[in-house]
């Protein structure tokens, strides 16, 4: 396979020189755009002046001026595609290079302090594993990604991962479908638009729609018998027309209304038919991508083509603004009422499934993110599912977003109900191991790749009890909202296995109550059905070890070489017999 970072820049020098051509391209057709025009001029004075041979001249003139319009219109959007495509290929090699601040969206608004386990591990907000791993173009497949990464569901495992790996090879397919949905960004989420859509009322008589096309009809004739026969006068014209007036200004409230409404949703669904497109053109082996495939088709008619003929109709209506469309189109066509007509029998005939299409184009664009990242990473590995006794079973487990030239990597096996108890010096490495477990759990429930050379797995749901933060609000004091979050754990896991990593029980409270606590609490754990890890300063707790086969002692050492403290990060069996604080006050000279 192609390194990620050659590929990008392959690609970055392509679009470099695809952009040029297409600057010059833009160029040669505004000038001939401007030589069109002034031949339609010159061709229509000549015509009205000399001979009737310039009228095909100016006619022909007219042609290439539209021509060149629709060519120019469409090498700009090719032009805005391929700055976007290069923008993307770009911020893959900074990501790469470990560079992912600049990333706009961080997943704040994701941030919930009393999740299982996304507020303890950083899976959201600036420096987070969301904000590496995004790179959504909407606002729902954003929150797909989010709701992913934090359900906790442990079905379907290696399917997910097939659908990864497929994704993953169609790199170019990605960056289109992210570049095409850049295009357009639409203030109006699209739950609002399906609430709309389900519980939109129609509003005008259905006797409108036939009667509007007979006016239109009655108008045409009129206007031919003024002109061409002469038969008919133009007061009579002109008392229709005015008739035509009150008719639209009869239901204006109504169209007005609606016309509000659609506004919001215009852009939306310009935006997704030409994402749908993109899904329907593309040619899938894996039978979840087909499936999704086969929900965008509405018998012979594909949802793309359904989208498509909305927006264009919802263009049409937005045309009412013209003032001459206004006027004429409304006095003679009734064009806001045709125009709503044929709106609201758009919306009763798919009401019911634009809400699964939506969510297709959401699906394929929260996917192409986890895609992404295990193109990023063909080093990392994806997970061995199994139903054996160990639930992890690692070799060389890292973090994913610390420098991989830097990190040290562990081995780690740990098996169904047991507890590991971690101790170990200050910065000695045993929070970032924590955090690597709880993520790599994560990773392997998303189907995504692991930062592992060897992830054997027996699928566990996460919850962590890490960063506790008292209210100010809520009069909550900092060891009322820990027992809170282990009372939770507890009722937890009376109904379900959980893999339960902790970091200092009992940080609240003095320290012969916390060493009391603490062996009750991890005492009931370890009576549970569940696994997992415990990190503490608390010596006394290892002796637990002693007293059930089910509990093992780690730790991460610090030595003190040269008068300087040294840290391998390395996870080791035992207990940890040397602790820095005291070293660290005198460094320091805080004491």
């Amino acid at each position: 396979m192609q390194e990620p970072i050659q590929f990008y820049n392959e690609e970055i020098n392509q679009l470099n020189t695809k952009l040029s051509t297409l600057k010059k391209q833009l160029l040669t057709t505004r000038m001939l755009r401007l030589l069109a025009f002034l031949a339609i001029a010159f061709a229509t004075y000549l015509a009205f002046t000399k001979s009737t041979f310039f009228f095909i001249c100016s006619l022909l003139s007219i042609i290439a001026f539209v021509f060149l319009i629709l060519k120019h219109a469409y090498l700009k959007k090719q032009k805005k595609l391929t700055e976007i495509k290069l923008r993307i290929n770009k911020t893959e090699i900074d990501v790469l290079k470990g560079n992912f601040s600049h990333l706009e969206e961080t997943g704040k608004e994701f941030v919930n302090p009393e999740h299982y386990f996304s507020n303890d591990i950083d899976l959201f907000d600036r420096g987070s594993f969301f904000q590496y791993l995004n790179r959504t173009a909407t606002f729902e497949g954003r929150k797909l990604v989010a709701a992913t990464l934090t359900s906790n569901h442990l079905n379907n495992i290696e399917q997910k991962q097939e659908v990864i790996k497929e994704l993953s090879l169609k790199v170019k397919w990605r960056q289109h479908y992210t570049a095409v949905a850049s295009l357009i960004k639409s203030k109006t989420t699209i739950s609002s638009i399906i609430s709309w859509i389900h519980s939109y009322d129609q509003r005008l008589p259905a006797f409108l729609s036939l009667f509007s096309y007979i006016f239109s009809l009655t108008s045409i004739l009129l206007i031919i018998g003024l002109l061409s026969f002469q038969i008919i006068s133009f007061s009579l014209v002109l008392v229709w027309f005015f008739i035509g007036l009150g008719i639209t200004g009869a239901f204006f409230k109504k169209t007005q209304k609606l016309y509000t409404e659609t506004s919001n949703a215009k852009e939306t669904f310009n935006q997704y038919y030409q994402l749908l497109e993109q899904i329907e053109n593309e040619e899938f082996t894996n039978p979840i991508l087909k499936e999704k495939q086969k929900k965008i088709q509405l018998g012979q008619k594909k949802a793309s083509a359904i989208f498509k003929e909305f927006s264009k109709k919802l263009d049409a209506f937005d045309q009412r603004n013209n003032v001459i469309i206004a006027i004429v189109g409304n006095g003679l066509f009734l064009w806001d009422i045709r125009n709503a007509v044929i709106i609201e029998k758009w919306i009763s005939t798919y009401k019911n499934t634009v809400e699964e299409w939506f969510a297709v184009v959401s699906y394929f664009d929260a996917q192409n993110s986890f895609a992404n990242f295990a193109f990023n990473k063909p080093e990392y590995t994806f997970p061995t599912i199994h139903k054996e006794k160990s639930t992890i079973k690692a070799t060389n487990l890292g973090h994913p977003l610390l420098d991989p030239l830097k990190r040290v990597d562990n081995d780690f096996m740990i098996d169904n109900e047991e507890f590991f108890i971690v101790t170990g010096a200050n910065m000695a490495g045993k929070s970032t191991f924590l955090r690597t477990v709880s993520l790599s759990i994560v990773m392997a429930n998303c189907g995504l790749p692991v930062c592992a050379h060897s992830f054997n797995y027996k699928p566990v749901k996460l919850i962590t009890s890490m960063r506790t933060s008292d209210s100010l609000n809520d009069d909550e004091s900092y060891f009322y909202a820990e027992l809170k979050r282990l009372k939770f754990i507890v009722n937890e896991i009376k109904n379900e296995n959980y893999f339960i990593i902790l970091d200092e029980i009992l940080k609240g409270t003095n320290s012969k109550d916390k060493a009391i606590g603490s062996k009750k609490f991890v005492e009931k754990l370890n009576s549970s059905n569940s696994n997992g890890i415990i990190a503490t300063h608390d010596v006394s707790l290892c002796d637990l070890a002693t007293e059930y086969s089910t509990i093992k002692n780690y730790f991460f050492d610090a030595e003190i070489l040269d008068d300087e403290l040294h840290f391998d990060y390395t996870m080791k069996n035992g207990v940890c017999k040397n602790m820095n604080a005291s070293f660290l006050l005198k460094k320091m000279e805080i004491v």
